[in-house]
């Protein structure tokens, strides 16, 4: 990742956005299978969603005020395995998952050329972004986006990569629609942020409505399933 001191101020915002994260585990639980990696996953609260699902879980934590909760919160589960370094090694996965990280990562391509090398044949690749560039805002820029994707990006990044499939799936129309109001209309997105989130936190019923009614064509995130 882009900053081994990552502050991650935002994190306890989203990390107590439970529709939402429960919206976006849904889209990608059943995949979640075998020996899995999972890179940046900040203070686990992702992990805390598919935690039973995977055989073995290996978790790469840059940061080292994240890497110490970690250890801390998932001490006593033996098949957690936790490591306060960037994604990387010998072993051979099932399962990789990004989760709101690439973002973060300058040299994306090269990391998810690496993240294919590491996994086993017909293994998973997961990756959730933010979506569309020109939702990028001081926000995004404060905690460390290097950029918001598209499809095409992903395209681009994926070419003359070695892969079988590959997915895309826009979601959380309502986020986008949030999202590009903020950028269009607010000037000091931090006032009354908590707030904020818990209001859109609040529509993902609604999001995952117009998501079905949109098949899909826009949203504030964009998910990655690459299958090798």
């Amino acid at each position: 990742m882009s900053n081994k001191n990552y502050n991650g101020w935002e994190l306890k915002f989203f990390d107590n956005s439970k529709n939402f994260r429960i919206y976006q585990q849904q889209l990608i639980n059943k995949y979640l299978l075998g020996h899995l990696a999972e890179v940046g996953p900040g203070n686990g609260t992702n992990l805390s969603y598919y935690i039973n699902n995977p055989s073995k879980i290996d978790l790469f934590e840059p940061s080292k005020k994240h890497y110490k909760n970690l250890k801390k919160t998932f001490r006593k589960n033996k098949k957690i395995q936790i490591f306060n370094r960037s994604f990387g090694g010998n072993t051979k996965y099932d399962t990789i998952i990004y989760l709101d990280v690439l973002e973060h990562i300058k040299k994306d391509k090269e990391e998810v050329r690496k993240a294919l090398n590491l996994l086993k044949k017909n293994g998973k690749l997961i990756i959730n972004v933010p979506a569309n560039s020109h939702l990028y805002s001081n926000f995004d820029r404060d905690v460390g986006h290097y950029k918001r994707y598209s499809k095409n990006d992903f395209i681009k990044i994926l070419k003359n990569l070695s892969f079988r499939k590959v997915t895309f799936r826009y979601y959380d129309s309502i986020g986008y629609i949030l999202s590009l109001m903020s950028k269009l209309f607010i000037t000091n997105y931090k006032k009354n942020f908590e707030e904020k989130i818990k209001f859109w936190n609040s529509l993902i019923f609604f999001s995952k409505l117009l998501d079905k009614v949109t098949l899909n064509t826009f949203g504030k995130s964009l998910l990655v399933i690459v299958e090798k």
